[in-house]
């Protein structure tokens, strides 16, 4: 049987890559594994603390297969996360993403939210700010500090 490649599937591999590698690159690991997980977990965490909407209108503008790993598991009615607090979005990473502790958790989402604001426009950037906590927003533009527990 001949093997045949579809263009946009190999494109959404290669941006899939690309996320990965700059997120290892933001965190500063060289395990393309941990930096997925880190991708993973936080884009987990933050579909879970926006409205339906935004969480779709933010999926639109990711590729494939990154897209795939947002809505992986999402359950819609049980969002927004109704506390909303940082403890809790970054103990969920930190799970998730088999992180030390929420310490480690912070620096992985803030680099993880470096990348997906490299990546898609201003405006739905601005968008998901807009929605979220101000102590969320602070922390994920680096306005505020996370946690100092390990």
């Amino acid at each position: 049987m001949a093997t045949s490649h579809v263009d946009i599937i190999d494109r959404s591999v290669e941006k899939a890559n690309i996320w990965v590698n700059g997120l290892a690159a933001e965190f500063g690991t060289d395990d393309g594994a941990e930096a997925y997980r880190v991708l993973r977990a936080f884009l987990h965490a933050l579909r879970d603390h926006l409205p339906v909407d935004e969480a779709a209108a933010l999926a639109a503008q990711l590729p494939i297969f990154v897209r795939g790993v947002f809505y992986e598991g999402w359950d819609p009615s049980r969002t927004p996360d109704g506390a909303r607090d940082l403890d809790r979005f970054l103990r969920r990473i930190a799970d998730e993403a088999r992180l030390a502790g929420e310490t480690e958790a912070s620096f992985a989402a803030q680099a993880a939210y470096r990348v997906l604001e490299s990546h898609i426009s201003a405006g739905e950037a601005a968008s998901v700010l807009g929605v979220l906590p101000e102590h969320l927003r602070a922390f994920l533009e680096g306005r505020a500090d996370g946690p100092t527990d390990g």
